[in-house]
C-alpha cells in the first residue's frame, strides 16, 4: 500500500489567527477536510464539540486520548 494521498488536495489554507490549532502553517488535515465540502464542515463541528465543549474531561485529557488514538493507528498527530 502506498503512503501517498489518493485524492487531489486543495492548496494550503491558513487557519484564523485565534484558532486553537493555528500552528503558524497549514496542516494536511485542514487541506484534506477542505477537499470534502460536505463532510469537512460536519467533521469540523463534531471535532469542535468533542475537543472544546464542556464535559467531564479536561482539555489535556482530551488531547492525550487523541494522541494515543492517533499513535495506535500510526497517524502522526
Amino acid at each position: 500500500m502506498s503512503d501517498e494521498a489518493y485524492i487531489a488536495l486543495p492548496e494550503a489554507l491558513e487557519r484564523p489567527g485565534n484558532h486553537p490549532y493555528n500552528f503558524g502553517f497549514p496542516t494536511a488535515m485542514g487541506r484534506l477536510l477542505s477537499a470534502h465540502p460536505r463532510i469537512g464542515p460536519a467533521f469540523g463541528q463534531l471535532f469542535g464539540a468533542i475537543m472544546f465543549a464542556p464535559g467531564p474531561l479536561s482539555r489535556q485529557e482530551r488531547e492525550m486520548i487523541a494522541a494515543v488514538t492517533a499513535s495506535a493507528q500510526t497517524c502522526f498527530y
